[in-house]
């Protein structure tokens, strides 16, 4: 199994590495942005930074009650 563990390692390093583009995508000054920020909508990014928002809200404010800086 380990007999020609050298010899096939070494021969990786004489194969070029050849660059092969992704089909269907377009590249240089033609390419057009589509307005999409990891597959999301902006209605769908805007819910995602209020629920983020109201988290961080809550979260600091459980905080600030248990270390007794406000009270109830």
């Amino acid at each position: 199994m380990f007999d020609n563990l050298r010899d096939e390692a070494n021969s990786f390093d004489n194969q070029e590495a050849k660059f092969q583009p992704a089909s269907g995508t377009i590249s240089g000054p033609i390419a057009r942005r589509s307005g999409r920020f990891l597959g999301m909508t902006s209605i769908q990014r805007f819910v995602i930074v209020v629920l983020l928002m109201a988290a961080v809200c809550v979260l600091g404010t459980m905080c600030l009650l248990i270390t007794g800086k406000i009270g109830i």
